[in-house]
């Protein structure tokens, strides 16, 4: 059962929907201009690419096994399966560099196209990225070319059914390139939710979930991808996987767990079998207004550990807060300061007022202040937008970029101070850095961070010291590299220290047992 219509395709040099672009709000731009200065910095149009970098003969080869229509090479074909959508990405892409562009665009119809493009690309050393949605914000779809007889993107777009549903057992199958979108409305038919829905939401493939260890903004109700996932189809240069025969096992170490957060390294998901529920009857979304981002974060665990998590919750801290998220009415008035919690309640009518009437008991004994559903409502419309404003602030001349890593409570406080200073002190003045808190459990939580500063004459270098600075702190303090973004390129120096030379020397060995040629994704994921 496929999608009835196609997701519109991502502009090649900004986020998202072409027509949902958007000039930076008049009303935006005076502050803007004094905190930042205004530098109007227009993208390049029409960039040229590099010319394929393929022998004719393999092309045809391609076309061969999947007919002509699927095998691309048109510039607008390959200019938007270059890269993903880092701000690195999208500054590179703005000054006409295309240099990582595949040399040519296929477009599998199923698993058996998958395995005999792999066949064919292991015969003829050619290296395989696979492409989902391309919403990769870590260098993950920028793969080393060098030594290889050309670099095909293998494109999943075809690959858009609801295989199968278990109403008994509450699972779907679902095939990999289905976007976020494509898949709820098919499940939403049988009266289903997936109930994932990361910010990339609108663009982003189940594939791409799978294949990232996503996290979405309702984990906290609906669980990580990566714990919605009972079962796996791979092709693999040595053969091909199947995984999950039961909900739970023992049958050794979990081979699923190889797959989720691979990031086509290993092999090509085909298909995704995840638990579902039932659509829920109400949503709920209301705001609460915080003293300080520590006495929010005590809240939020004191929810966690007494197992009354609502489906969605969230804390900015107060300079989120009072940038990004409120008006002054809807955090206490003028002046008043705070951060603002978004908490939402999903589920059947009884369910959500017997959890919202328990949260609020907790929430309001230590200090919560209840705002009502506006700010909820708020921030409900807006979830998905975000990173059209990132190109609006490009457009002039501010750098925006995001970050984020995990720690266990205990430490969240010296993580969140150790991350934004070494940011602050990277960057220099004038910078503002920004967090909030979206995923919890109840020995922990994700760290998100928003960084603005001018661009200066080389932002991509600009910005990648400052990362690194980041990265660094995240690891002396003990923290993971990444919550959810996974590791692509950009955190693999991060990722070995991580996990230190034994768990590289397994990523390794895996990587040879399955890709013994090293043509999936050369250069993403091993250190």
């Amino acid at each position: 059962m496929p999608p009835e219509k196609t997701a519109v395709e991502m502009h090649p040099q900004r986020w998202g929907d072409p027509a949902a672009a958007a000039p930076l709000p008049e009303a935006a731009r005076g502050l803007i201009e004094m905190a930042f200065g205004l530098v109007e910095r227009p993208a390049v149009t029409a960039a040229p690419l590099p010319a394929p970098a393929i022998e004719p003969a393999l092309l045809a080869g391609l076309r061969d096994l999947l007919g002509a229509e699927h095998v691309l090479t048109d510039d607008d074909s390959r200019r938007l399966r270059t890269r993903g959508k880092s701000t690195p990405d999208l500054l590179r892409a703005r000054a006409g560099d295309l240099s990582d562009a595949p040399d040519a665009v296929v477009r599998p119809g199923g698993a058996d196209d998958v395995a005999a493009v792999i066949a064919f690309a292991v015969e003829h050393h050619l290296a395989v990225v696979p492409f989902g949605g391309g919403t990769s914000v870590t260098g993950g779809l920028a793969a080393r070319r060098d030594g290889y007889a050309g670099l095909v993107s293998l494109d999943l777009c075809r690959m858009k059914r609801l295989v199968d549903v278990d109403p008994v057992s509450m699972t779907a199958t679902l095939e990999p390139g289905l976007r976020g979108p494509e898949a709820e409305a098919l499940l939403a038919e049988l009266g289903l939710t997936l109930g994932h829905y990361p910010q990339s939401f609108e663009y982003a493939s189940i594939g791409g979930f799978a294949a990232t260890r996503s996290s979405g903004q309702s984990s906290a109700g609906y669980g990580r991808f990566d714990s919605l996932v009972v079962g796996l189809t791979v092709v693999t240069p040595n053969g091909p996987l199947t995984l999950g025969s039961a909900p739970a096992n023992a049958a050794g170490p979990d081979l699923r767990q190889l797959v989720l957060g691979s990031e086509g390294a290993f092999g090509v998901i085909t298909s995704v079998t995840v638990r579902v529920r039932r659509l829920p009857a109400v949503k709920l979304y209301e705001g609460w207004r915080w003293p300080s981002f520590s006495a929010g974060a005590a809240a939020m665990r004191a929810l966690a550990q007494s197992e009354l998590l609502p489906t969605v919750i969230r804390l900015s801290d107060e300079a989120e807060t009072s940038l990004n998220l409120a008006r002054p009415d809807e955090i206490g008035g003028s002046g008043a300061g705070g951060c603002l919690m978004i908490a939402g309640f999903e589920g059947e009518r009884e369910a959500v007022a017997a959890r919202q009437a328990a949260a609020t008991a907790v929430l309001t004994g230590l200090g919560g202040e209840w705002l009502g559903e506006e700010p909820g409502l708020a921030w409900a419309h807006g979830r998905f937008h975000a990173p059209y404003l990132r190109d609006a602030l490009l457009d002039v001349g501010v750098l925006v970029e995001t970050l984020e890593t995990a720690t266990f409570w205990s430490n969240a406080e010296r993580l969140y101070a150790d991350v934004k200073a070494a940011l602050e002190s990277a960057l220099g003045d004038p910078t503002m850095v920004l967090c909030h808190v979206s995923h919890v459990y109840e020995t922990g939580c994700s760290l998100y961070f928003t960084v603005a500063t001018s661009e200066g004459d080389d932002p991509v270098g600009r910005w990648l010291t400052a990362k690194a600075a980041a990265s660094d702190a995240m690891i002396a303090a003990g923290a993971t590299i990444t919550h959810h973004h996974a590791v692509g390129t950009d955190h693999k120096p991060w990722l070995a220290q991580e996990i230190g030379p034994v768990g590289v020397g397994i990523l390794r060995a895996v990587k040879a047992e399955l890709d013994p040629t090293g043509i999936l994704n050369p250069g993403v994921l091993i250190p």
